[in-house]
């Protein structure tokens, strides 16, 4: 497996796809990557030489694009922010609550978890 900034992404893959393995680079910007840094993005990872790959995480680098580690940590500083500062978005975060309006009363069932039972089942 090759490894770009600190994360292994897989061989057989093509690299458009494969560096979406990394948090923080989605389809759009792995494209703009490999646009930008001259790679065919139809090539596999394995076709890549030590020197392209350096090219694509010093390109990440230079352009400070936050990914991995930094980009996790700015979304739960995000978080905690609007947790601390009880604003109605923080509140359903913490209650684990559809946070963009949804509906709750029916549907929801991703943020709230599974059913839960109330009473006594009986088998027949």
């Amino acid at each position: 497996m090759a490894r770009l900034l600190g994360v292994d992404i897989p061989n057989r893959k093509k690299v458009e796809y494969s560096l979406r393995y990394i948090y923080g680079v989605g389809p759009t910007r792995a494209k703009e990557i490999l646009d930008t840094v001259g790679i065919d993005p139809d090539r596999r990872t394995q076709e890549l030489t030590e020197q392209e790959l350096s090219l694509i995480s010093n390109y990440i680098i230079d352009n400070k694009i936050m990914v991995e580690g930094d980009l996790r940590r700015a979304v739960t500083n995000n978080l905690k922010r609007l947790q601390s500062i009880r604003c109605y978005r923080g509140l359903r975060h913490q209650r684990g609550l559809p946070v963009r309006g949804q509906r709750t009363i029916t549907n929801a069932r991703t943020r709230k978890g599974g059913r839960k039972t109330v009473g006594v089942i009986r088998k027949t």
